[in-house]
């Protein structure tokens, strides 16, 4: 609370002066998981970011973000500091990157330690309570009346994009690779697929709207942090998977104070 009321007491001394606060500028890079943990409903396989040519690749990546010059890095990650510290941040040395293939620690941490940041924030959300993807009700559903072919088909659909991306990695860069992955118009396909399950529901019950729901408020909370921890004149850049790119896109575009930054204008 303290921090939003600090943000407040700022933003009300700047217009009782006459002027109109700094914009908070919000650069939001969808990532593939690295490390290859497994957790998504779908998930990439990727290749080994901690070869010679990989490491090489993605040091190129950190030099380009560099040149927006993120005076905050926000990863996704829950912390337990009231700040929203990353203290895992704290322990990364650069030789971690021989051996770690986690995004976070890849272009997060790295791009931090280049910049000489001495924090890392983590603004993920997670619930003991609140399933944010409950998916299972779905599946549950779409069993019991008569919509598997449909949910199937939506997955297939997912896979094959999942397939693509893995061949793609024969040949493309990680810079390439995140090109692909935070294309203004790929994000907007990829959130067909939350759309589409509006089909799965009747009268009585509305799952695919719930998992909607839900997964709004996730992003939703992921931004509050956000929200948070900036102060107006920040250059943040949010590093998350691609599956939040929508929703956290949409916030920076449409929350007052806010300005979405493209990635692909210093990735390019």
């Amino acid at each position: 609370m303290k921090y939003l009321l600090g943000l407040l007491s700022l933003t009300v001394a700047t217009i009782l002066a006459g002027e109109t606060p700094p914009s908070v500028q919000v650069m939001v890079l969808g990532m593939y998981h690295m490390g290859n943990p497994g957790l998504d409903l779908h998930n990439i396989k990727s290749d080994d970011v901690t070869t010679p040519q990989r490491q090489k690749e993605l040091a190129e990546v950190a030099d380009q973000l560099a040149k927006f010059n993120p005076t905050r890095i926000a990863l996704e990650r829950v912390s337990k500091s009231e700040d929203f510290t990353d203290e895992k941040y704290t322990a990364f040395k650069i030789e971690d990157l021989a051996t770690n293939r986690d995004e976070r620690y890849q272009i997060g941490y790295r791009l931090a330690k280049l910049l000489n940041h001495s924090k890392v924030y983590a603004i993920d959300e997670d619930s003991d309570t609140i399933d944010y993807f409950p998916y299972g009700a779905v599946e549950k559903f779409a069993k019991e009346n008569g919509k598997e072919k449909l949910l199937k088909d939506m997955s297939n659909e997912v896979e094959k994009k999942m397939k693509a991306f893995d061949e793609s990695q024969k040949t493309k860069s990680i810079k390439d690779l995140l090109l692909s992955l935070n294309d203004p118009n790929e994000i907007k396909s990829d959130q067909d697929w939350y759309y589409n399950l509006f089909q799965i529901g009747n009268h009585g019950s509305q799952p695919g709207a719930e998992l909607n729901a839900y997964w709004y408020m996730r992003n939703a909370k992921i931004f509050s942090k956000l929200n948070l921890v900036a102060k107006p004149g920040d250059r943040i850049l949010v590093l998350f998977g691609s599956g939040h790119n929508y929703w956290l896109r949409h916030f920076a575009q449409q929350t007052p104070g806010y300005v979405l930054v493209e990635p692909g204008q210093y990735l390019k």
